[in-house]
């Protein structure tokens, strides 16, 4: 009797880390739980609750825990090698005399050479930027008006470029989008926006903010067809998307950039694309942008840093260095609704740009888990149990 109960308790503890160390391809909730009965031989039926049956929702909440693939796409990544800023880690720079030399004068080049030119870059351009778009927001709106604001646009973009030292690689320029459709790409920083544009124009959305940010919505929307919104109309899904459709009916306005993520990742995954940039019915234009981590991590922790603050971390960085790749356009197939095709352009980003693609919604950095996710769950065990009574009564009907 011994020996049994000692059989069946390395059984139990078998069963109970199978997955969570080695990593078993993920199973159908009513499959794993039909092993992990036979593993420990129960007796009872399959549609029938088992004390057993508690080890699979403990084994899952331990898989969670230990690897957690929604909080860490919110963190700053992990670098192999220190790249001497501060943020990679913040006691590397004491082991020895000659780190703490050699970051000493980093920290010197970079706060008081580097920081100040940047920041005196940035603020030129932008001080141009409002007062040329201004100005060409009083001209009649004509050919030469979308040539010229094209112009100051590129030129703007283009200086705050130069002001964070980006080094960009365009890859595939031919898939450049058109004005015939939208741009989806993935988001990593607020920078973003300006590394798109740099190569060429696009009409922004977003929320209509106070401020410096709001003096340069006000002249970027005096000279381009930009949309922006209240708060109360972003809450407005019908008036949103009437607004898009018909920005993207005129074939002479510019491509529309989104970023359907909703939130910053850590340049490591791509997370759930809401549906709602899918639902027009025009073409999607996807981008893959991926950033090197080693010269200045761009990834923008809104939680952890406000954005002036986040911006001087990236003035005070080596450089930004990342990559661009332009996919084919693609279109809604026939029978594809529109979170079937969100996902399949989800899949082609992450894959172009060597990302995790993840099914979660991106809002979980703020909000907690939905209740129909746990319903979700609980559903599909309740079909363990009593799913075979409900295909019997289904056949006698």
């Amino acid at each position: 009797m011994e020996l049994q109960a000692k059989e069946k308790n390395q059984q139990l503890y078998k069963s109970f880390t199978n997955g969570i160390i080695n990593k078993e391809p993920l199973l159908s909730v009513r499959q794993e739980i039909q092993d992990l009965r036979g593993s420990l031989r129960c007796s009872g039926s399959q549609s029938e609750f088992e004390m057993a049956d508690i080890f699979y929702f403990c084994r899952r909440g331990v898989e969670s825990i230990v690897d957690d693939e929604v909080t860490k796409c919110f963190s700053a990544q992990e670098l192999e090698k220190w790249n001497l800023l501060t943020r990679s880690n913040y006691n590397f720079h004491h082991i020895n005399l000659k780190v703490t030399v050699l970051w000493g004068l980093g920290l010197l080049l970079r706060y008081g050479v580097l920081l100040p030119l940047r920041v005196t870059l940035a603020v030129t351009g932008i001080c141009l930027f409002i007062v040329l778009s201004s100005l060409v927001g009083f001209l009649p709106n004509t050919q030469l008006r979308s040539y010229l604001s094209e112009k100051v646009h590129l030129m703007g973009y283009r200086i705050c470029v130069n002001s964070l030292t980006a080094i960009i690689t365009y890859h595939n320029r031919e898939n450049r989008p058109k004005n015939d459709g939208i741009c989806v790409a993935n988001h990593t920083t607020p920078i973003d926006v300006i590394i798109l544009a740099n190569d060429r124009c696009y009409s922004l959305v977003g929320q209509v903010h106070g401020g410096l940010l709001g003096m340069i919505q006000t002249a970027m929307v005096k000279s381009s067809p930009h949309i922006w919104f209240d708060r109360a109309e972003v809450k407005d899904r019908h008036l949103v998307a009437k607004r898009l459709s018909d920005h993207v009916a005129d074939k002479t306005k510019q491509p529309i950039l989104i970023f359907p993520e909703g939130t910053c990742v850590n340049n490591t995954s791509v997370m759930m694309f809401k549906k709602g940039s899918f639902e027009i019915g025009c073409t999607v234009y996807p981008v893959a942008i991926k950033y090197d981590p080693r010269f200045g991590d761009a990834f923008w922790n809104s939680s952890k840093f406000g954005l002036v603050g986040y911006l001087l971390r990236m003035m005070s960085s080596w450089a930004i260095v990342c990559s661009v790749w332009y996919l084919p356009p693609m279109n809604r197939e026939e029978g594809e609704d529109a979170i079937q095709f969100a996902n399949r352009v989800k899949a082609a980003i992450a894959a172009q740009g060597g990302l995790v693609d993840l099914v979660w919604d991106a809002g979980l950095k703020r909000a907690k888990v939905k209740d129909n996710f746990k319903e979700e769950q609980q559903k599909q065990y309740s079909k363990v149990i009593v799913g075979d009574h409900e295909d019997q009564s289904d056949n006698k009907r």
